[in-house]
């Protein structure tokens, strides 16, 4: 029975994959961002029925396995005689389990993984075509960002898969981001050049290059005096948000493509101007193009 339950914890672990390992490091990144960097966070919408369709895959899986109940023994079959069937029994009952486990593993939840081999994820708000599902606030909405530690603390107990996002704009970084191919040869030219890069969130989908908080008004000036602005570039200023590490949304699992330096002052992040000139001009001039999406 040991060597039974011993591997059904094996399985459930291996199809889980790091859900269960990622819910400490979401609250402790959240509370890192808002406590000690001071960036105002809130948690993201997350993917439907996630936490309902792992519970239910566990609990199917647990009755698949043939493992006994309270008050029951592995093996302990029963004929009409009442006597036990011993170890053709338990036998029985461990090949019984073997089989279920390999040929009826439960339907567990849809990950951002999944979806790139072709299955589809489905964000839980109430927009059936969301185009960035999970990744964006719902309930609290955006304005409810804080730096609060017991708001925070609050939130990610009680979601802990919850993604982690950052409310940009005021006195939080702001970012330019593109998509993900393009955003990889433009970081190269940008090192290539000798551009000093704070840190760079990068999804499977696009890559965020933080910067310090900027107007519209200056971002408008900046992109009027570019003969051609690509439109594969976004700005997320006051008002926009963005997936921090180490959350996964329906596009991916978010992570450090240029980390923060070590230690518990809020990163250092480059003007907008010095990346926004140096990202169009490797987007316009070096070959490097990407699709408006």
């Amino acid at each position: 029975m040991r060597e039974i339950l011993g591997r059904r914890r094996r399985l459930l672990s291996w199809r889980i994959g790091r859900k269960s390992d990622q819910s400490p490091s979401l609250i402790g990144a959240a509370l890192t961002f808002a406590t000690a960097w001071g960036w105002p966070v809130l948690p993201g919408v997350g993917i439907e029925g996630q936490s309902r369709q792992l519970l239910d895959g566990i609990a199917g899986l647990e009755g698949r396995s043939g493992l006994a109940g309270p008050g029951e023994r592995q093996g302990d079959t029963r004929g009409k005689s009442g006597r036990r069937s011993g170890k053709r029994g338990a036998k029985r009952g461990s090949r019984a389990a073997q089989q279920s486990t390999a040929d009826e593993r439960p339907e567990l939840p849809l990950t951002s993984r999944d979806a790139a081999r072709g299955g589809r994820v489905r964000c839980a708000c109430p927009d059936p075509e969301c185009v960035v599902p999970g990744a964006h606030p719902l309930d609290p909405g955006l304005l409810a960002a804080t730096t609060d530690e017991r708001m925070v603390r609050w939130w990610w107990t009680n979601r802990p898969g919850a993604p982690v996002l950052l409310a940009t704009g005021g006195r939080a970084p702001c970012a330019v981001s593109l998509p993900a191919a393009a955003g990889a040869r433009a970081l190269a030219a940008l090192e290539l050049a000798g551009v000093r890069l704070g840190p760079v969130v990068a999804t499977p989908a696009r890559y965020f290059v933080l910067v310090a908080p900027y107007s519209m008004e200056r971002l408008g000036e900046l992109l009027y005096a570019k003969d051609r602005v690509p439109g594969s570039l976004r700005f997320h200023g006051d008002g926009g948000y963005l997936p921090l590490p180490p959350s996964e949304t329906g596009q991916g699992q978010a992570r450090w493509e240029r980390g923060p330096l070590p230690g518990s002052a809020a990163p250092w992040v480059p003007d907008v101007e010095v990346v926004v000139d140096a990202v169009v001009d490797a987007l316009t001039h070096t070959g490097v193009s990407a699709p408006e999406f």
